[in-house]
């Protein structure tokens, strides 16, 4: 099956940018293309742990109101999140009130202190498991990878949560480790163009 479809432009797409209104501006800017900020590669974790479940199109119509409840996802504010904060997040209808997601966030905030205290920063560690070209296979043929089992047992060990190799694998294809644009999609090559441009955080 052909894995695109014409946008409103006309031009070729991935068939998942027509399931929700959001998702041709977040498929155009944002998924694929290289990160290297740690708060952005945090939050997606958060998010992506969120998600577990659920469907992106519901965590993504709630993003602005989780940036908001997690103080834009600054890991030393979320780290430092107490009880209080707890359940101020689970009266907050704008974003998923689920206590064990809530948990992890804060929880894998401390988690990631610990990883930059080590490693140098979060973007280094998570670029150190980019994966070999076409490990995954074809594009969009795949829900996890060798590399995503790795990094998610890695993470595991590290006391991290909610982050297991289907979650890692959703990350890395959002964050730009991994180009999963459907073969003749416009921003495949617009993604490859930002990752060959791209300094590899170390």
């Amino acid at each position: 099956m052909d894995k695109t479809l014409p946008g409103p432009d006309g031009r070729p797409r991935c068939r998942w940018c027509a399931s929700a209104p959001q998702f041709p501006h977040y498929h155009d800017t944002e998924w694929g293309f290289p990160v290297a900020d740690d708060r952005r590669l945090f939050e997606k974790l958060c998010l992506e742990g969120f998600q577990s479940g659920l469907s992106w199109r519901t965590i993504l119509a709630k993003r602005e109101n989780f940036r908001a409840a997690f103080h834009g996802f600054d890991i030393d504010t979320v780290a430092a999140f107490a009880p209080a904060d707890i359940q101020r997040l689970l009266t907050d209808a704008g974003i998923v009130r689920h206590r064990g997601k809530i948990e992890a966030a804060i929880n894998n905030a401390r988690r990631a202190q610990d990883l930059i205290a080590a490693e140098g920063s979060l973007a280094a560690y998570v670029w150190r498991h980019e994966p070999p070209p076409g490990e995954h296979g074809p594009p969009q043929s795949a829900s996890t990878s060798p590399t995503s089992v790795k990094l998610s047992k890695d993470l595991l060990k590290r006391g991290w949560k909610f982050v297991g190799p289907t979650t890692i694998f959703a990350f890395m294809q959002a964050m730009g480790l991994i180009n999963d644009h459907a073969e003749g999609c416009v921003t495949r090559e617009e993604a490859a163009k930002a990752r060959a441009a791209f300094q590899v955080p170390v």
